[in-house]
């Protein structure tokens, strides 16, 4: 009789469990609707923790280039750099069908820069439909002031893929400098 009644608990458990993960599954849905100009605005704000304003000119930019992103990254890094530096960040990379993937990226730069910063990150993707197609190096020139408060932003490329970086963080960086980030789905300590 105990018997029936662990089982009978144990098959209502499971049912349970299985229906609020179905529930949560179905409280995010996720669709390429998402990734309008106008949700990525505030989506952005909200994470960045940037005024919509700031973020509403900024998307505009990247969206007039090239339009609805395929993907977004929303993680956090470090940067140090005294002519040469090191940047260093962890996220994770969204597609609009809902499926997310851990991604990690570290790279070095050169330049006539310094500073220091720690910084929230969230970056438009363009031509990626897989998490392999970003497990490599990307170039691109960082030309912005970080500053307490700031939003900074940049281009990344290689071949048809672009990242559109958008930062704000803690600390102070300024300057421009020549440098790639290495994609990867492991954190790694060597930038290059």
């Amino acid at each position: 009789m105990a018997g029936h009644r662990v089982a009978i608990l144990y098959v209502c458990l499971l049912a349970v469990l299985m229906l609020s993960s179905a529930a949560a599954q179905q409280e995010r849905p996720r669709t390429i609707e998402e990734f309008s100009e106008n949700n990525l605005i505030i989506a952005s704000a909200k994470y960045l923790g940037a005024t919509a304003e700031s973020m509403a000119e900024i998307i505009d930019r990247i969206f007039s280039r090239y339009g609805t992103p395929g993907a977004i990254i929303r993680g956090e890094e470090i940067s140090v750099s005294v002519m040469f530096g090191a940047r260093y960040g962890r996220g994770t990379l969204i597609f609009p069908d809902g499926r997310e993937f851990p991604i990690f990226w570290r790279g070095p730069s050169a330049g006539v820069d310094m500073g220091a910063t720690g910084n929230k990150s969230f970056t438009l993707v363009y031509n990626v439909g897989e998490p392999e197609d970003l497990y490599r190096r990307f170039a691109g020139v960082d030309g912005s002031l970080v500053a307490l408060g700031g939003v900074g932003f940049n281009y990344l490329q290689r071949g048809d893929t672009i990242l559109a970086p958008m930062r704000v963080g803690v600390g102070y960086q300024i300057g421009i400098s020549l440098g790639y980030l290495k994609f990867a789905d492991a954190p790694g300590w060597m930038p290059f």
